[in-house]
């Protein structure tokens, strides 16, 4: 009789073993899986979605009408964008070229571009087609507003539009600042971005 329940309680301790098992075994595999499942939200709410952003005066990777150059009238080209995020509140747009002899010379710095905007017209100036709230920053020949490409004789360089759609507005950063502050302002603020890029190779 003794032996009975004896092996009748190991049975039982058998079980209730295998049963702990499968719990834990459970609870590991529901862990995991919320684990991804938050791994999973996490990476798609830090992937950026890209603005698209167009001229009518060039495509994508075509050369820029010498127009909008200092061989030209210098004025800036239309832009205009679309799958902009639906939070947006501004806008700030930076044109640089990175081949430039010094590297990366700063042609344009506009920012403060209200959320529901999506397009700027032809030859903006600091008091001509943009909307008074929009700021303007310094360019590397040292002046605020658009100045278009310049480059010395040679081979063409590239010139990058690059568009950012933030989060806020830029209500603390005051006209004339440079790209580099820009950036710095724009920090933790950047929900959406993407650029369109152009050519110029100077005729002489």
């Amino acid at each position: 009789m003794l032996r009975f329940f004896h092996h009748t309680f190991q049975i039982s301790l058998f079980f209730n073993e295998i049963k702990i098992f499968l719990l834990t075994f459970t609870f590991l595999i529901f862990t995991i899986s919320s684990v991804n499942e938050i791994y999973s939200q996490t990476k798609l709410k830090d992937k950026k979605m890209e603005i698209k952003i167009y001229s009518s005066a060039f495509k994508e990777g075509g050369f820029i009408p010498s127009k909008y150059t200092c061989e030209g009238a210098n004025t800036s080209p239309q832009l205009h964008w679309n799958e902009v995020p639906k939070d947006v509140k501004s806008f700030a747009l930076i044109v640089d070229d990175p081949d430039a002899p010094a590297g990366d010379f700063v042609h344009w710095i506009i920012y403060n571009i209200p959320g529901n905007v999506k397009e700027l017209h032809e030859d903006v100036t600091p008091s001509r087609n943009i909307p008074e709230e929009v700021m303007l920053g310094t360019n590397g020949f040292g002046r605020i507003g658009y100045g278009g490409p310049c480059p010395p004789s040679g081979k063409a360089h590239r010139y990058f539009f690059k568009l950012y759609a933030l989060n806020t507005i830029l209500h603390h950063v005051e006209s004339g600042v440079t790209k580099q502050q820009l950036l710095k302002a724009m920090e933790g603020h950047i929900i959406s971005e993407g650029h369109l890029m152009g050519k110029y190779q100077r005729s002489k």
